[in-house]
């Protein structure tokens, strides 16, 4: 069974991510709490900044430590460390910053937008990341998303990524480099932050993953017009945006919100992507719109621009030994129309 010393003992040697010293040295371990029947450890652990990627690197190697030690699971609260603690040992907090994605000019960014939720666009973002990526492009895919995250649960990854030279590398699958909140927290918890920390983290996905050299990174965002979306909007002036509804009315005018958005803060919106758009029988050919029609050409139309794609109702061919739920495999009819979108796509930013 784990005690208080012996959690102290596995904790103390990690440095702390900015000041390079370590967590015993810093007294940064504030409070420890066992509970022996379900063998649950809480820890409330002090750093220089949160809510950045460092934080993220440092909660994981925590995480893994304590499981080792023989925890079943463990909580963590970060919190700041003192102003004094900060001045005695600010020398060591390094001075100069690499060049990042946000700094790169060869890198599109993309973000999938919808006014809002359940019209399929995490979805949409991952096939369109995986179909960008057959057509030999370099993709990265951020899960924006930091409430509802979901695409590593779609893409059907299992592992986590790794850190190298204190930057994050993304995991990669089938040819995409993803990075998700969804790495980074335990049991599936909920994410109870304010706005102000949500931008730290979107902000920490760009500048402290290491994400090589990118003709593409999209970003799957929230549904709406909320505090995420607002950061991308100040964060990518060069933001393009493609906005996903379903055929019906009322999807449609909410989605239109998303890309007046979009051109207020002049992201240009490289189209529609009608997801849904209807239900075509296997057995008869017949087409049943079961959402409506029109919603998708009637939202181009508002924003002055097109539809990239009309997607039915459909699922995957699962494969049980390559478990991903929701990517289409490139012969699926729907892996073809991504294709066909993402071709669309290139051409109109002729890259």
């Amino acid at each position: 069974m784990l005690t208080e010393a012996r959690v102290h003992e596995v904790l103390g040697s990690l440095k702390e991510p900015f000041l390079h010293k370590t967590l015993a040295e810093l007294n940064a371990i504030e409070e420890i709490k066992i509970k022996e029947e379900k063998n649950h450890v809480s820890v409330k652990i002090a750093i220089a900044k949160t809510g950045t990627a460092e934080q993220l690197q440092l909660q994981t190697q925590i995480v893994s430590l304590l499981k080792e030690a023989g925890a079943v699971s463990v909580g963590i609260r970060f919190t700041e460390l003192p102003d004094e603690v900060l001045a005695a040992h600010r020398h060591a907090e390094p001075e100069s910053k690499q060049k990042n994605l946000l700094t790169s000019d060869k890198t599109t960014f993309i973000a999938i937008a919808s006014g809002k939720g359940g019209v399929g666009k995490s979805t949409v973002s991952v096939n369109l990341a995986v179909s960008l990526a057959r057509l030999g492009k370099k993709v990265g895919l951020i899960d924006a998303d930091i409430y509802g995250f979901s695409v590593p649960d779609m893409m059907g990854i299992t592992e986590k990524p790794v850190v190298r030279a204190e930057k994050i590398i993304p995991v990669e699958r089938f040819g995409v480099q993803v990075i998700s909140m969804g790495f980074f927290v335990e049991d599936n918890s909920p994410i109870i932050w304010r706005g102000p920390m949500l931008g730290k983290m979107l902000g920490s996905f760009f500048n402290e993953v290491e994400w090589g050299d990118l003709d593409y990174l999209l970003l799957d965002l929230p549904p709406g017009t909320g505090d995420v979306a607002l950061d991308v909007h100040t964060m990518l002036p060069a933001c393009k945006e493609i906005i996903v509804t379903t055929p019906h009315p009322t999807a449609a005018f909410v989605a239109a919100r998303a890309g007046a958005m979009a051109l207020k803060t002049d992201h240009e919106v490289l189209g529609v992507i009608e997801n849904m758009a209807y239900f075509e029988s296997k057995v008869s050919g017949e087409k049943e719109y079961v959402f409506g029609q029109g919603g998708g050409d009637k939202l181009a139309e508002e924003l002055n621009t097109v539809v990239l794609g009309r997607l039915p109702l459909n699922q995957p061919d699962w494969n049980e030994e390559d478990f991903a739920p929701s990517v289409y495999q490139e012969d699926h009819q729907l892996g073809k129309i991504y294709l066909e979108i993402a071709e669309k796509v290139t051409s109109l930013l002729k890259k």
